[in-house]
């Protein structure tokens, strides 16, 4: 009853349409109750939710991120992209995938990587005869490399609801390959389905623009430098790397390219705090609900669920990724972070799964679901910026959907392209 209870309130709260931490608040408060248990203990598991020292990178990411939006750096990593790939048939498509890849490994958001990127691509796409459901697929699914590619906060949040144990370090590590693997797909996809509908490339605009557009887009790739090659140095923690990523970001967009002015600095500034706030009452909310799981032990049963329709490993994680994909269409990325990895953390543990590539396994299946309806944050930006109906963009979106879920699968099914690069550091 008490699970029935838990869950009961937390889906009664999103029907409602209640912010998803304040259901996940409700719910865990409401069984707290029911239970008997006083209500100052539900707190205080809120309160240790978030005193974790390992947190505190997440604001430096998200200001660096922000930073990045109003600086000026976007704008630098399309023009670099543009000069190498750009003359390809449906070369903007290919320099629209390549500045994700790019650009997501600098802000760790694949919202934010939606709205930058396609705020400048999109406009530009359409103006030179490109569809604009295709413009606005190709940003939305290359926007998922921002939660696989370092930095990625969604990988911070991972490894707190893993209850420690886990290196945030060897997630970061462990998400290079499948990130990379990820933009390839697409770019293939991107590029045959630009040779279908008679899409044309871009003039190759010489070696000297290239190499100039290389130059100004230095100092913005090295954001991303500072952040993953120190915390992969053992120079710096990821904390620590995450200070002096957005340290460096002030300098880079307000002294070196001179585009960060007072208002857009407040912009960011508010930004962050307010995406900051969101992510820590949600953790604290979801340390609250995931000590209730366990106590009800949510995990032995759903192994015993799944193992009692197939024992073979292979079958569970498929099945694992169904639930994760269909959970990932009506819910919010971090809040199924931080609910679903105490859950299907242990069965794919047993399945045979390292605790790091499940973790990107997780984030790609989340972040797969950004780009579905009907609650695709990237999904719904990105029609906002392409001035489409999301039945528009869906009914063409499948062929990058193939793309992204082969990613998937292979990272699934084949360990050694998450964890080689990891075992390598170790």
């Amino acid at each position: 009853m008490g699970l029935v209870i838990l869950f009961g309130l937390f889906f009664l709260g999103l029907i409602a349409g209640a912010p998803v931490a304040f259901a996940v608040g409700v719910a865990a408060v409401g069984t707290f109750m029911y239970e008997g248990l006083p209500v100052f203990v539900a707190f205080q598991r809120i309160l240790s939710g978030i005193s974790v020292f390992s947190l505190l990178a997440i604001p430096f990411f998200i200001f660096a991120g922000e930073l990045m939006l109003q600086g000026g750096i976007s704008k630098r990593l399309v023009r670099l992209a543009s000069a190498m790939v750009g003359k390809l048939r449906g070369g903007l498509g290919i320099v629209n995938v390549s500045s994700s890849m790019l650009f997501g490994g600098i802000s760790g958001s694949a919202v934010a990587d939606t709205s930058a990127l396609g705020s400048l691509l999109v406009p530009v796409m359409k103006e030179k005869g490109y569809d604009s459901d295709y413009a606005v697929n190709v940003t939305v699914t290359s926007s998922v490399a921002g939660v696989v590619i370092p930095p990625s906060h969604n990988m911070i949040l991972y490894a707190v609801a893993a209850g420690g144990g886990i290196s945030v370090t060897q997630l970061f590590i462990a998400g290079i390959v499948p990130g990379i693997l990820m933009c390839l797909a697409l770019a293939v996809v991107a590029y045959i389905v630009a040779v279908r509908r008679g899409y044309q490339g871009e003039a190759f605009p010489g070696w000297e623009a290239l190499i100039v557009s290389l130059f100004a887009a230095l100092p913005g790739l090295f954001t991303a430098i500072i952040i993953v090659g120190g915390v992969l140095s053992g120079i710096l923690t990821v904390t620590e790397s995450g200070a002096f990523g957005a340290i460096y970001a002030i300098v880079v967009t307000a002294l070196v390219y001179r585009e960060l002015r007072w208002e857009s600095f407040k912009a960011a500034v508010y930004q962050s705090v307010k995406t900051t706030a969101l992510v820590m009452i949600l953790v604290g909310c979801a340390s609250a609900f995931s000590y209730l799981l366990a106590l009800y032990n949510v995990p032995e049963l759903l192994t015993g669920a799944l193992t009692a329709i197939s024992d073979n490993p292979l079958a569970i994680l498929l099945m694992l990724n169904l639930l994760l994909l269909g959970l990932g269409m009506i819910m919010d990325m971090a809040a199924l972070i931080l609910i679903c990895t105490p859950i299907f953390l242990p069965v794919a543990v047993q399945a045979g799964m390292d605790p790091i590539q499940f973790g990107i396994m997780l984030m790609m299946n989340l972040g797969l679901g950004l780009c579905t309806p009907p609650v695709g944050a990237c999904l719904f930006v990105g029609c906002v910026i392409g001035e489409i109906k999301i039945e528009q963009a869906v009914r063409t979106i499948w062929p990058f959907y193939m793309a992204l879920f082969l990613t998937l699968m292979l990272v699934t099914y084949v360990p050694a392209i998450s964890m080689t690069l990891p075992d390598f550091f170790e």
